[in-house]
Parts: C-alpha cells; sequence; structure tokens
C-alpha cells in the first residue's frame, strides 16, 4: 500500500511518526513509552510494569473499570490491547476510520487518567501469577530469559519473577505510572487516512494530561560468556536448546540486511544449509538462526527442539555451515536466491495498515530512526557476499556466546555438544 511519512514534535515533548495511508479503512495507534520492565523502581518488585500493563484498561476517570471501558471500546469493532518488555509498554489499538475520534479520546482517558484501585490490582497478580507460572512450562519462553541472563543482561527469570507479584502494592503501580508516562517519555506511530486530519491529530495529542518528564536512557548491559547451562526437566522428551551470540555494538542497516541474507541461507527454509539437512536427514522438526540489533549490542541467535539422540548429529551440521561460512563457502546462486526472498517478503508485508505500522514501530520505538520504506530494496539489493562474511566472522572474533538447553539428558552430554561450538572460536583466535 503506497504511504506516506511524516515525523512530528509535539511541543508537550512527545514525538511521532503520522503515516497518511490514501484510501484506508481503517485506521492504526501505536503509544509506546520506555516503561518495561527494566526501569521498574526496584527488582524487589520487578512485576510492577506488567501488572501495571494489565491493569492498562480498567477504571479511569470517565468508566469504573475494565468492563465498562471494554464495552465502550469495542462496540464498533474496534481492537486494543497492550504489551510490555524489557524496554517498552506499548498500547495498541484498530478501529474502523469512521470512529477514529473516538477511539484516540478513549486511549487519551485510559493511558492518561488511569483510576488504579487495589480489587483490579489483586485480580490482575492472579492473572499475571498464572501467566507466568505457564511460561513454566514453555520450554521456548522458559529459556530465553535464563540466555539473556546468562549472558549478563540484568533481567529476572520467570520462576524469580513469580516471587515479586505479593510485593507489588497498589503505590508502586502509581509511582510507576507517573514516572515513566510522561509527554516526553512518548513515542507514537499512528497509520490510516491521515490527509485532512494531521493538525487536529496533533492538537488533540498536544492536550493529553500527561507530564513534561524525560526520555529514559535504553539500558546498556556488561556482556559476557557463561559455561552451558542445562535446566532439568524430567518430563522433557527432547532438548529445546538456545545459542546466543552478541557483538557489543549496534550493526548498521547494511550489517542487518546481510546477516538477515546468512540467516535464510542457514535456516529459512526446507531446502537451506542448517535447517534443510536436518529436515532432510530426519534429525529435527525446526531450528531457526535470527539476528537482533539492540541499541548498545546485537545477537546473532540460534535455536530449536532436537530429540536426544539426534542433537549430536544436529550440532555437527550448524558447526560445519557456520565453518563453511567464516571460510567464506558461500555462492552468489545462494545470496541471490536470499535477496530475492528478502524482496518478496518486503513488499507483502505492506499489505494492510497494521503491517505498515510495524513496519516503522520496530526501529522508531527502539532509537528514533524513522526507517525509509521505499530505500529498503536498493539496501537488500547491495547486500555482498564479504558484507556476510565479515558480519558473521565478528561475531566469533568477539566470543561472547552461550549455551543452554531445556530438556531430561545429562549434563554431560550437553557440555560435549557445547565443546562442539567452541571449535568455532578456537578456530577463529588464532
Amino acid at each position: 500500500m503506497k504511504h506516506a511519512v511524516e515525523e512530528v514534535r509535539l511541543k508537550n515533548g512527545a514525538r511521532g511518526l503520522l503515516i497518511d495511508v490514501p484510501g484506508a479503512t481503517v485506521m492504526s495507534f501505536q503509544f509506546q513509552f520506555r516503561a518495561g520492565n527494566r526501569y521498574v523502581k526496584s527488582k524487589n518488585v520487578y512485576e510492577t510494569a506488567h501488572i501495571m500493563e494489565h491493569m492498562a484498561f480498567g477504571a479511569n476517570a470517565r468508566f469504573k473499570n475494565e468492563h465498562e471501558f471494554e464495552a465502550e471500546f469495542t462496540k464498533n469493532g474496534a481492537y486494543h490491547n497492550a504489551y510490555t518488555s524489557d524496554m517498552s509498554m506499548v498500547y495498541i489499538a484498530d478501529c474502523a476510520d469512521f470512529e477514529w475520534e473516538r477511539i484516540l479520546d478513549l486511549q487519551r482517558v485510559s493511558i492518561c487518567q488511569p483510576k488504579f484501585n487495589n480489587e483490579e490490582l489483586e485480580a490482575e497478580k492472579g492473572n499475571v501469577r498464572s501467566e507466568l507460572t505457564g511460561y513454566l512450562n514453555n520450554h521456548n519462553r522458559l529459556l530465553w530469559p535464563k540466555v539473556q541472563q546468562l549472558l549478563g543482561e540484568d533481567v529476572l527469570t520467570f520462576t524469580q519473577r513469580l516471587k515479586t507479584i505479593p510485593r507489588v502494592k497498589l503505590r508502586h503501580i502509581k509511582e510507576h505510572h507517573a514516572r515513566t508516562h510522561t509527554a516526553a517519555n512518548m513515542r507514537f506511530v499512528i497509520a490510516g487516512k491521515l490527509h485532512g486530519r494531521k493538525a487536529e491529530i496533533r492538537r488533540q495529542l498536544e492536550e493529553w494530561e500527561l507530564p513534561e518528564g524525560e526520555r529514559f536512557p535504553a539500558p546498556q548491559d556488561d556482556f559476557h560468556s557463561a559455561r552451558p547451562t542445562l535446566i532439568r526437566r524430567k518430563e522433557a522428551s527432547n532438548l529445546t536448546f538456545a545459542w546466543s551470540m552478541i557483538v557489543p555494538r549496534e550493526l548498521s542497516d547494511e550489517e542487518s540486511d546481510a546477516m538477515d541474507c546468512l540467516d535464510h541461507i542457514l535456516s529459512g527454509t526446507n531446502h537451506s544449509r542448517i535447517y534443510g539437512a536436518a529436515r532432510k536427514r530426519g534429525l529435527a522438526y525446526h531450528i531457526f538462526s535470527d539476528t537482533s540489533v539492540g541499541f548498545h549490542d546485537s545477537s546473532w541467535d540460534f535455536g530449536g527442539q532436537v530429540n536426544l539422540e539426534t542433537a549430536d548429529q544436529l550440532f555437527d551440521i550448524i558447526l560445519g555451515e557456520l565453518k563453511a561460512v567464516l571460510e567464506g563457502k558461500i555462492t552468489e546462486a545462494e545470496i541471490d536466491a536470499a535477496k530475492s526472498y528478502a524482496l518478496g517478503r518486503h513488499q507483502m508485508g505492506a499489505q494492510t495498515v497494521s503491517q505498515i505500522s510495524n513496519f516503522y514501530t520496530n526501529r522508531y520505538f527502539a532509537d528514533d530512526v524513522v526507517k525509509d520504506y521505499e530505500k529498503v530494496p536498493d539496501s537488500i539489493r547491495k547486500t555482498t557476499r564479504d558484507r556476510i562474511i565479515a558480519t558473521a566472522s565478528e561475531f566469533i572474533r568477539y566470543n561472547i556466546n552461550v549455551l543452554a538447553g531445556v530438556g531430561s539428558g545429562e549434563r554431560r552430554d550437553f557440555v560435549k555438544l557445547h565443546d562442539k561450538l567452541e571449535a568455532l572460536f578456537e578456530n577463529e583466535t588464532k
């Protein structure tokens, strides 16, 4: 879908993107605050942000409780949600074009004028406890916070987070909202048919009842390698594993595109080098690799599930293919195929207003960068073999990594898998 993007800076200190999508019949709203788990006042009440997010659509200046607010918000089919991450708290809404003003006003009331009360607090503490307890039964969910912690990120695991729930009081919720929900700490992306509406949207947002505040800095961690860690679960019939490597800097867009290209070659399809080879030999149902760019660092992650009796063979494939990459054994045909796939996915990723909005929020909410949608294809096409090899090699040179798993196997067998991967770093540093 064709669209035009304008970044606006409001008088109250908030910043955001207004995305005009001519002819759109839907409006999409996203409001972000740096108010996630890392910004809670004390680790003793770590779940404060998460519980507050659960209370986001509860009692406020206009509605007595969540049920009343929900009935009003959704009466014409509108959708709303919120989520909390380590860094962010984000409020989302989609609605029909004809009711955009009503929905924007309801978002104002819920974000700016909540009336937190003990009844809803206790209810949501129970819901959060149920949510996190459920994650303990999801081995993949259980694994990645542990990986973050092992690498040096200042986060808690789900087991540790559960223990903080009883300590969260109403005063913690109110303090967190007052400190984090300020105009300067807010970023927004609004997409839809905005022609002739931008001035009114700006006017309304500048009148939101938020103190000026400040934009909080992004947290920065001191990363380090850690010993291989196996979380023993007797009921686990296979091994769920996660292997993460860190470069302590933000990759450029060109480097990120190069790694996306490499990840596709390694694990993107049923004929990829690692995932495809594992499927062909019946070793594992699903394996992935992914590169993430953070504010101060970037990670290259591998993960999946594998039966204990085939794990050794799978890790041989991973090791062999990564060695081949570091030795420059990537063909131009593979790179061209990965570029073609990326170009197609980019074009397919702008079919709806929400998809267009999400393209921009991923980067804008992180570090205020407005990605140029039209330039992405050129960036993809410029990916080179040398760039791929150089970027992948940097992850190996830094040698900051951890392998963790959830399974019922023996730790000594898991350590052997780790030792296979360690050969990569030994060869690179010689």
